[in-house]
């Protein structure tokens, strides 16, 4: 049986014996990985009997989902649950994945797709399938896929649009963007993969479109040391001074650090840029409540709104995993301010009475981690909380975390479980659910796989052997120094 690890650049080897198909993990609390792997069995089952080849499930009504996002792509949450399924040892649902990968993935659509999606959920999904398992099947697709994405970077900046016909290559911004903008998270959120499509490849083109971008955003002038969320591709500038660590900002800030980590620590201009950015983060919006709660405020022209979405608290796990990188007298800092943030989310879940999570909450007019507006309340079985939870367990050891990741688990399935899958809900504070009939491909990719990498042993994808792009898909860290002997290994050998 094939070990996780089959291809990874050079990363260190673990005993195969730790890290094969159906490994129960060894944990503190013995059915927290059951749980969650169940949870995916019971996920995966449901989308494979009522939404098969459809993106996503409708539990509700018992059907598929396609959406517009992926440009006629189909099969978003088996792509999302390949790795999933392969660490969680679930064989015979990842073999029939990988059949429909095989059989039925038709890169070949006219639709509109939405780059930043095509590229972190099937772009990556495909990536890190291969180096999980060495299946040629899955690099010769995501090549394939890769050159698609191509034509968006053709704008008089090299920055690339958000919309893009995958059959035409034509490309277009997105209608509500301001004044035609580019999204700081959208083109920020493309290094890690398109750095492997050159690997994978041999063709440098996919590492000089993302260099290129973070060429000209070295070049521009920047607020306060801060990265506005909207950028013109025609002009290069800034098109409005609106600066979020949440949705629009997010993981453009991952993808500096998760950069300079995936390429072994060599990629220094990654390195400074992110700790610049996370000076000016620090200096303009990092802000303490009254009751002593860590956020961080979004920025509008220098007046701060005091709220922070769900999406902002994967920030908490950025943080921990670049304390070690920064100056040395910071690094209690940045693990202190990561704990912090962590708390400060979870805070917004235990303040709730489903204990779950809303979409954002605020800091202001008496009220504290909690949403003051009826259209914040909603929870779609976001990953970002757990996600933080996984980290900085994997950082300190606190058993909190562990704990935390539990209640989660719990909440999970006493509010989002229904019969046919799992849903969102409308309301966290209600427990009276009203469910939103969507089981999102992302919580068969991040919010599963976290919680059960939570609850598994440090050696179950190490942390300095793997990186985890934004919709949680493992990709290997580039070792230079041994990547002739790699070259000449078998590459499905098994340990």
């Amino acid at each position: 049986m094939r070990s996780i690890g089959a291809v990874n650049y050079c990363a260190r080897r673990v005993p195969s014996n730790l890290l094969t198909w159906g490994r129960e993990p060894d944990v503190c609390n013995g059915d927290a990985p059951h749980r969650s792997r169940e949870m995916m069995k019971f996920s995966w089952d449901n989308y494979k009997r009522y939404a098969w080849g459809k993106n996503e499930l409708r539990p509700l009504t018992r059907n598929g989902h396609i959406g517009n996002m992926f440009g006629g792509l189909r099969g978003a949450s088996i792509i999302d649950s390949l790795d999933t399924l392969y660490i969680m040892g679930l064989t015979e649902e990842y073999n029939d994945a990988k059949e429909w990968v095989q059989t039925s993935l038709d890169l070949n659509s006219n639709g509109e797709a939405s780059l930043f999606e095509v590229n972190i959920r099937y772009v990556g999904g495909l990536l890190a399938a291969y180096y999980l398992t060495g299946e040629e099947m899955y690099k010769n697709k995501v090549l394939e896929l890769g050159e698609k994405l191509l034509p968006a970077f053709n704008t008089p900046t090299g920055i690339p649009r958000g919309v893009i016909n995958l059959g035409s290559g034509t490309s277009w911004s997105w209608g509500w963007a301001s004044a035609g903008s580019s999204i700081l998270a959208e083109f920020g959120t493309l290094h890690l993969e398109f750095v492997h499509l050159s690997e994978l490849s041999g063709n440098p083109v996919y590492t000089e479109k993302v260099m290129n971008i973070r060429k000209l955003l070295n070049k521009i002038e920047k607020p306060h040391g801060l990265y506005p969320n909207f950028l013109s591709p025609v002009s290069g500038n800034w098109v409005q001074h609106h600066v979020s660590i949440g949705g629009l900002g997010d993981s453009f800030y991952e993808y500096l650090i998760k950069s300079y980590l995936m390429s072994d620590k060599t990629d220094g201009e990654a390195k400074k840029m992110y700790y610049g950015a996370m000076e000016a983060i620090e200096a303009n919006l990092v802000q303490k409540s009254p009751g002593g709660l860590t956020y961080m405020a979004e920025w509008r022209g220098g007046i701060l709104d005091h709220k922070m979405g769900h999406l902002a608290c994967f920030s908490g796990g950025m943080i921990g995993i670049g304390a070690d990188d920064g100056a040395p007298e910071k690094r209690q800092h940045f693990l202190d301010l990561a704990a912090e943030i962590t708390h400060t989310c979870h805070e917004s879940y235990t303040r709730s009475a489903t204990k779950l999570g809303p979409e954002a909450f605020r800091f202001d007019g008496g009220g504290e981690a909690t949403a003051t507006r009826l259209s914040d309340r909603y929870y779609i079985l976001r990953p970002e909380v757990i996600e933080s939870y996984m980290y900085m367990w994997r950082l300190t050891h606190d058993p909190k975390y562990r704990e935390w990741g539990w209640e989660a688990v719990e909440a999970l399935e006493q509010h989002c479980r229904v019969e046919s899958g799992f849903s969102g809900i409308r309301d966290v504070y209600t427990m009276t659910a009203s469910h939103d009939n969507m089981q999102q491909s992302f919580f068969l990719s991040e919010t599963l796989k976290y919680l059960y990498l939570l609850f598994s042993d440090d050696d179950l994808l190490p942390l300095e052997d793997w990186v985890f792009n934004t919709e949680a898909h493992p990709l290997p860290v580039i070792r230079r120094s041994c990547a002739q002997d790699e070259a000449t290994q078998d590459k499905t050998s098994s340990e």
